[in-house]
């Protein structure tokens, strides 16, 4: 280790408990989940500091969303940020470049503490009530049919449990694509002349100065601007951001997907709709009275996601459901 992480909070880890723990930690951006502790970054350093399980008392993932961020038309649509409570509420948020990074840190968080809480204490109390009032609509008595489906759905959600990067990155794709698809192709080359002219001006601006130029630091200025403007924005064509590597990652997640249900046959979800919101909103239907089978209960999370666009308002519960699947549906067609 170059930099050994620091303790936070009140117990600590002997050096050698430490430095195996570290060594052998998952890796989820800047952050890492270890066996004895969870490593969290400083500004600049990943990994910077660690806290013992035994400290930790909920972990949660919070979204800064700027200017334009809620309809999804701001350059940076959202900040993602892992928030650590410990020591009886003090709080520690760690700033992540990517949003899917938090959801598989916090989904092999899941796996390996289960103990830990992983909603913030307001979230909470908003899905306890949520949950009085759905139990409120479930009717009193189902049919032999309605309940056998239940049964199968739940079995089949415990499963996806098991693999829950599967249906992560299932999502995450899906949604790069459908953000793909939807962007226009002009964009992406503007995007790049910008951030060309930026950078040649910021080298002008730079040797300018060694020139005593009236006009560097105007050039200069524009430089960062235009290269921290495009930098972080996924508008730039590049290996990892053109229609080939974002098809094919959406093709490579429904693969991977379709693979591991091979292991659970019957499964009432084809791969490409496989994931747990959509099987916990189809027992939501079939609860209400509103179907019976798999197959009905699935069209009517069809048409409940058909009814929800960017002028009806929902929960922020609600909203993230929506997010986390509607894309797959999108990129269907909702065949």
């Amino acid at each position: 280790m170059i930099f050994k992480p620091v303790q936070l909070g009140q117990e600590c880890l002997s050096p050698e408990e430490l430095a195996a723990d570290v060594k052998s930690c998952k890796h989820f951006g800047p952050c890492g989940v270890g066996e004895r502790a969870l490593y969290l970054n400083s500004f600049f350093l990943e990994r910077r500091y660690y806290l013992p399980y035994g400290r930790i008392t909920r972990v949660f993932k919070r979204v800064a969303m700027s200017q334009g961020g809620f309809s999804h038309k701001g350059v940076f649509a959202s900040i993602p940020y892992l928030v650590v409570e410990y020591d009886g509420g003090k709080q520690r948020q760690c700033n992540f470049k990517e949003e899917g990074q938090v959801d598989r840190l916090l989904a092999c968080l899941g796996q390996e503490r289960p103990e830990i809480k992983r909603v913030s204490a307001g979230a909470e109390e908003r899905l306890a009530a949520r949950e009085r009032e759905r139990a409120a609509q479930v009717l009193p008595e189902l049919t032999g049919q309605a309940q056998e489906s239940l049964r199968s759905l739940r079995e089949a959600e415990a499963f996806l449990a098991e693999r829950p990067e599967l249906s992560l990155e299932l999502s995450r794709s899906a949604q790069r694509k459908r953000a793909y698809l939807r962007s226009k192709p002009s964009y992406r080359w503007v995007a790049l002349a910008v951030t060309a002219m930026g950078l040649v001006s910021l080298l002008y601006g730079l040797y300018s100065f060694t020139r005593q130029g009236d006009m560097a630091l105007y050039f200069t200025l524009f430089g960062l601007a235009a290269l921290f403007l495009f930098s972080g924005a996924n508008v730039l064509p590049t290996s990892r951001n053109n229609r080939r590597a974002v098809m094919g990652r959406a093709e490579e997640a429904q693969q991977a997907m379709a693979r591991y249900l091979g292991g659970f046959p019957g499964f009432p979800l084809p791969p490409c709709y496989a994931h747990p919101v959509v099987l916990r909103r189809m027992c939501r239907a079939i609860e209400a009275g509103r179907a019976e089978g798999p197959s009905q209960a699935l069209e009517v999370v069809k048409e409940d996601l058909k009814a929800l666009n960017s002028s009806v308002e929902v929960e922020q519960e609600e909203y993230d459901e929506v997010v986390a699947v509607k894309a797959l549906f999108l990129n269907e067609g909702y065949q």
